[in-house]
């Protein structure tokens, strides 16, 4: 790969990104108003001293920094002529994200979203096998993340942000229940949150009159991270839960005399980050469309926000239209 990636940011996030653009034989230059030279010196990359050094060094930006920060970001690197890959959430609000959208097509470049619990296989694993018909059609769906309250860096707390639990780490599975189930056209949601936990559930109703029930806990420290989901169809459930087996399960009744087993293939192959990351660099340089789409990360951030609106309000919001009914 002869991509040169301007990456931004030298959090967390940054330790997965980095190696699998060097993976991809990119070459990476880092810019964040602190860590980066430590960052830098970690994986032996370059090391800008400011965002215009920065993009004038590279042919990609990659933005691996606080939600806060994204949409400002996002829209220089734009206007400086760069294709951009955002971290998710693109931006805090879906009027920022479609205007980010719309200076992207305006300035005839590529901006991808970092929604990457689409690449990890057994997501999907379940996607294909839904759209398959294998379980026949969604009827119920529940997700659950959980992990421990993110401490490491005082912005989560912020819900101003970082848009809180729901925005940022649950914005995963509402993309996940849209992805497979459809369109949405209401969400209810309610939070809990006291002792440095925070916990919240989302409601999504479908267009296609399938229910999404998506769980998201930000526990106390030492949580173990763990996520699940169910799919209930009319012919059948498939299921998941991380923490007793990283593969999928059918419930189909008997298989027809003949075929295979109906438990795919459950290994977990390479870092769905480097999946992801090749995907977008293939899409830039004249590839096939990535399986997250802008248009997915602004849908994504319309029902996070729809979500916070439901929790404020204690009522139903229809993403229709973005208002409030009883």
């Amino acid at each position: 790969m002869n991509l040169s990636i301007g990456l931004i940011g030298a959090g967390g996030i940054t330790h997965v990104h980095i190696p699998a653009w060097l993976a991809l034989g990119a070459r990476v230059t880092v810019f964040s108003l602190e860590g980066s030279a430590a960052v830098a010196a970690h994986y032996g990359v370059g090391v800008a001293d400011s965002l215009d050094e920065l993009f004038d060094n590279c042919d990609v930006v990659d933005i691996c920094t606080p939600t806060a920060t994204h949409y400002r970001i996002a829209e220089r690197a734009l206007r400086a002529g760069k294709h951009v890959i955002c971290e998710k959430p693109i931006a805090l609000t879906e009027a920022d994200a479609d205007a980010l959208a719309e200076l992207a097509a305006f300035v005839g470049k590529q901006l991808h979203p970092a929604h990457v619990v689409r690449y990890f296989a057994e997501y999907a694993l379940a996607q294909q096998a839904v759209a398959a018909g294998q379980v026949g059609e969604p009827a119920i769906l529940r997700f659950s993340r959980i992990g421990e309250f993110p401490t490491w860096s005082s912005w989560f707390a912020d819900a101003e942000q970082s848009g809180g639990i729901v925005l940022d780490q649950m914005i995963h599975d509402l993309d996940i229940a849209r992805w497979i189930a459809g369109e949405v056209t209401e969400v209810y949601a309610v939070k809990s949150a006291g002792d440095g936990c925070e916990t919240a559930q989302v409601v999504l109703t479908h267009a296609s009159g399938a229910l999404s029930y998506v769980t998201g806990v930000w526990g106390a420290p030492g949580t173990t991270f763990a996520t699940s989901f169910s799919i209930a169809g009319s012919r059948g459930i498939l299921t998941h839960d991380s923490r007793t087996d990283a593969s999928l399960r059918f419930d189909l009744g008997a298989p027809p005399i003949g075929t295979h087993s109906m438990r795919p293939d459950t290994s977990l192959g390479e870092s769905p980050y480097l999946t992801e990351l090749r995907e977008f660099a293939a899409a830039i340089s004249g590839g096939a469309t990535p399986r997250v789409s802008l248009g997915d990360a602004t849908r994504a951030v319309g029902l996070a926000v729809a979500a916070i609106e439901s929790i404020a309000t204690g009522r139903t919001v229809s993403v229709s239209r973005q208002t409030v009914s009883a």
